[in-house]
């Protein structure tokens, strides 16, 4: 062979970057929700309190909501997979800190246990406040722009996918074993293979911007940008208050033990419901790109989600239970789909780690911060009283949106192609 022709081979045989994202992704996302699914069933066996499940998701959103916009002031002026790495590299460590802490659970206090497991919790916080905008600004490196709505919409599918697996597996992982061991062991050799996975990506050049500006004044920069933009803060706020009245994950750990009856593997079964119907969705929107009428779909979504939670918190048959997780997942999509989208199309590159920063604040906050609000409003009106009432919160958010956002009633996709 030629000489001059052995490079070009070469890279033709070279896995494209963007694979390689896609399986970091994958793995990075299977190691979450093993950990989400394994940490929530035992804290519960441990406690039986709501709210002590409720503060997980609060451990987890301080730290991540704390650090967010100097995470994405750091995304927009250094390299993104050197972020992602050292990202990956402390979600790594927590993986095996949870392994060795219940290797020696019978021989410590519940009480010593739960505030290792919190602790662990919190670092995980601050790794993934830091992931979030990374990521985000990331993608649009590795594809054609032509390409992105496309890579959003697989992205997406992508970590659906591993949602699904992650939940499943990890439930099943912690019913075989009757406890957590497995299912943090398997999570932590997924991590390192996701640290794997980024190490195989080419270093990308941070787009040109003002580095010698003070973080104050870029981080401003950000804020104005979202507050400024109806589109961007309108979706995003519906979304952060429809999430954080209307999710009930943080309580499914309640409803699988003491109304539905179906212990830890049924748990892993109800906590990828939402994911299979958001996959579902994901392939058909990327085969099916959304057009004209998106904001008006955005709403009925957002609408038809709260409706399938007042659905869930009224049921006690747990395939019915599990098709209303599925239904809600599917309309779920199409707002994370749509909101994702517009950001995205609606960000100069230079500003995607500032701008994600933001959305992320408002993400934790409508899940981790969600997840407390359910632990503490069950623990205060009851469970099922509780996933009623903030599925009736959000039609109401619905309601008040739709009057007072002209431009997202009229939002139309058709315009970004």
């Amino acid at each position: 062979m030629d000489q001059a022709n052995k490079p070009d081979a070469y890279a033709a045989l070279r896995i494209p970057d963007y694979r390689w994202f896609l399986a970091m992704r994958m793995m990075t996302t299977f190691t979450v929700q093993i950990m989400s699914v394994a940490v929530q069933y035992y804290v519960y066996e441990l406690t039986n309190s709501p709210l002590m499940l409720g503060l997980i998701g609060l451990a987890e959103a301080v730290p991540a909501i704390g650090i967010s916009l100097w995470a994405g002031h750091l995304a927009d002026k250094y390299n993104r997979r050197n972020i992602l790495i050292g990202c990956l590299s402390l979600l790594l460590l927590c993986s095996v800190a949870l392994c060795g802490l219940v290797l020696y659970k019978d021989t410590l206090p519940v009480s010593t246990l739960l505030i290792a497991v919190y602790g662990i919790i919190f670092a995980n916080g601050i790794s993934r406040g830091f992931f979030s905008p990374a990521n985000f600004a990331f993608l649009p490196q590795l594809v054609d722009r032509k390409l992105l709505p496309n890579a959003i919409a697989w992205n997406s599918s992508t970590w659906e996918v591993a949602s699904i697996g992650g939940l499943g597996i990890g439930g099943l992982l912690y019913g075989f074993w009757h406890g957590p061991e497995l299912a943090f062991g398997v999570m932590s050799v997924l991590c390192a293979l996701a640290l794997v996975c980024t190490l195989q990506i080419t270093s990308k050049p941070v787009p040109p911007t003002h580095l010698m500006e003070p973080a104050l004044v870029r981080i401003r920069e950000g804020l104005r940008f979202v507050f400024s933009n109806q589109l961007i803060i309108t979706t995003i706020v519906l979304d952060l208050l429809a999430v954080l009245f209307g999710g009930a994950v943080a309580l499914l750990p309640v409803f699988a033990k003491d109304i539905l009856k179906v212990g830890p593997e049924g748990l892993g079964i109800l906590r990828a419901a939402m994911s299979i119907g958001a996959i579902s969705m994901a392939f058909f929107i990327a085969h099916r790109p959304l057009g004209k009428g998106a904001g008006k779909l955005l709403l009925a979504s957002v609408a038809g989600f709260g409706a399938c939670m007042i659905g869930f918190g009224l049921s006690t048959n747990f395939w019915l239970s599990f098709a209303f997780l599925v239904t809600a997942g599917m309309l779920d999509e199409v707002s994370v789909f749509i909101r994702s989208s517009l950001v995205q199309h609606l960000t100069p590159e230079h500003m995607k780690g500032r701008v994600s920063s933001v959305s992320t604040i408002f993400i934790t906050s409508s899940n981790e911060i969600g997840a407390f609000e359910s632990g503490l409003a069950a623990s205060m009106m009851g469970t099922v009283p509780s996933v009623v009432f903030g599925g009736a919160v959000t039609l109401v958010v619905v309601y008040a949106t739709w009057l007072r956002s002209p431009k997202l009633r009229m939002l139309d996709f058709s315009r970004f192609r």
